[in-house]
């Protein structure tokens, strides 16, 4: 029987997290504006030195710290097994890096036994850090955030990021199309970014169709922590093959989540 982590584990897990991810950001930052060169993987995605080079700085520092834990990147794959998996998007926004906008960050997320107990998202470019272990509740550069009390959807800010399926899905596209008509306002933030605003109350509900888990598992950690609710278009918990999101404010996710 797996026994649940506790609270002196997870701090001890969040700051090693926290350190890997700064120092994978502070690498990339040295690569930022410089214009790399960018190769094609097999899915059809680019990658950079940068993305490699601050995946092994997460990895090495993972691989000290708890060397009996698996780990699965986005660009060097999975190695190890059991209970622990640590979960890595060195560089998540590599689009964004390329063409030189800041809408890139590095996720470290942390998984026991199917369940994403701890995550940490760090955007060097935009200066912050957001953080969140289960029980714990989340941070900005040390500072709690909470989600917005935001219950009707004529007062809310919606934010969409990658939804290249639903347009292909003509009951999910004429939901999002209803629902776009509804709220106050509609953004497109992307990334990293409108997780960050949900968490801290400055948006209410993000709508993505095409993720992949690396892109959102930390993320998924702190919006909860926040006091958010986090499921994928379905309204399932998310795992390893989780492809969309619904997040948003409690209120709002319970009354609009079933429309999708």
């Amino acid at each position: 029987m797996n026994v649940s982590p506790d609270a002196t584990f997870l701090d001890h897990a969040l700051d090693v997290a926290l350190a890997a991810a700064r120092a994978a950001g502070e690498r990339t930052m040295e690569y930022f504006g410089r214009g790399v060169a960018v190769e094609t993987k097999p899915d059809a995605t680019p990658v950079t030195i940068a993305d490699r080079e601050a995946e092994d700085i997460i990895r090495s520092a993972l691989q000290r710290a708890f060397p009996d834990h698996a780990i699965l990147g986005e660009e060097r794959g999975r190695q190890g097994s059991g209970e622990f998996l640590w979960l890595v998007d060195p560089l998540d926004g590599t689009k964004s890096f390329i063409r030189g906008t800041p809408f890139f960050s590095t996720q470290v997320a942390l998984m026991h036994a199917g369940e994403l107990v701890l995550g940490v998202s760090h955007a060097p470019a935009f200066g912050e850090t957001m953080w969140a272990r289960r029980g714990g509740g989340a941070f900005l550069d040390g500072a709690p955030v909470r989600v917005a009390g935001t219950t009707a959807p004529g007062d809310a800010v919606l934010s969409i990021g990658n939804i290249q399926s639903m347009a292909r899905d003509a009951r999910r596209w004429e939901a999002l199309g209803q629902l776009i008509r509804e709220v106050d306002r509609i953004r497109g933030y992307g990334d990293f970014c409108h997780y960050h605003l949900l968490a801290r109350g400055a948006l209410d509900i993000v709508i993505e169709s095409d993720v992949n888990i690396l892109d959102v598992a930390a993320l998924s950690v702190v919006v909860r922590e926040a006091g958010g609710v986090f499921t994928t278009l379905e309204g399932a918990e998310l795992s390893l093959d989780t492809r969309s999101v619904f997040a948003a404010v409690p209120a709002l996710h319970r009354e609009l989540r079933r429309r999708f």
